[in-house]
């Protein structure tokens, strides 16, 4: 491996901002195949104790993702690499495929809210600006993998901008599921995004939407009433269109 190695350090969306690097780099010619992915090892408790004092933290150690009664994050360790070609390489090679990135994008707040305030406008212009690059019309994506961290605070603003735009032009009869990784596995920080990009392509290989652990009663300031949008509470068939368009949200500090 020869072409272009960097480390990128942007907090909780990492992993997710070296893919799309590493998918400019794919489109630019800079690479022909790219490694990108995250890790993240908790080697000593600093930052644990700094979180805890902030009271970012699940003090019962359970991520509560868009539950009423989520109260902060769990922190976890894990690593999750992918594999990138540009789409016509990995068919003229006969590569399995598993999924096709259609489109990417990053951004930053601007003037933030404070260091972990999200910036709900912020996150609706970069999911619209994802969703641009990448051809698709919000209403053909069936499911949405959210950063999701279990927050009081977070949950809301990320799901309620995820509505605002999820259900331009969406008919009642085009069904989108919400769901987070984080609940099951904790928060991967460095690593997060990458292990909701693996958790999607499998629930598109399976055809299937696993239920949100955790979650009991929706987050009082998050409403679905009379739309198509839902956090799922069983197994799901993945009966979207085709073809099957899914989105991943990885978000950062402000």
């Amino acid at each position: 491996l020869r072409g272009p190695s960097m480390a990128i350090e942007t907090a909780c969306s990492s992993s997710l901002v070296a893919v799309h690097q590493a998918c400019q780099s794919l489109r630019m010619g800079e690479s022909d195949l790219a490694l990108a992915g995250g890790v993240n090892l908790m080697l000593t408790p600093d930052m644990t104790i700094i979180f805890s004092q902030a009271r970012m933290m699940a003090p019962d150690g359970h991520c509560k993702t868009f539950d009423a009664a989520a109260n902060g994050y769990v922190r976890s360790e894990g690593c999750g690499m992918v594999v990138l070609k540009r789409h016509s390489h990995a068919l003229r090679d006969g590569d399995r495929i598993l999924a096709l990135i259609r489109g990417s994008a990053i951004n930053q707040d601007g003037r933030s809210n404070g260091l972990t305030a999200p910036n709900g406008l912020a996150q609706q212009a970069v999911v619209r600006q994802a969703l641009d690059n990448a051809g698709v019309a919000p209403a053909q994506i069936s499911y949405v993998e959210a950063h999701g961290t279990g927050t009081s605070l977070g949950d809301p603003i990320e799901v309620n901008s995820l509505r605002e735009v999820l259900l331009e032009n969406r008919p009642a009869s085009a069904p989108c599921w919400i769901g987070s990784a984080k609940a099951s596995i904790g928060h991967l920080e460095s690593a997060a995004g990458v292990a909701g990009l693996i958790k999607t392509v499998l629930m598109l290989q399976h055809r299937e939407i696993p239920p949100q652990l955790n979650f009991k009663r929706l987050n009082p300031l998050i409403s679905f009433e009379g739309t198509p949008l839902a956090i799922p509470t069983s197994l799901q068939p993945w009966l979207g269109g085709t073809p099957r368009l899914a989105g991943i949200s990885s978000f950062s500090f402000g």
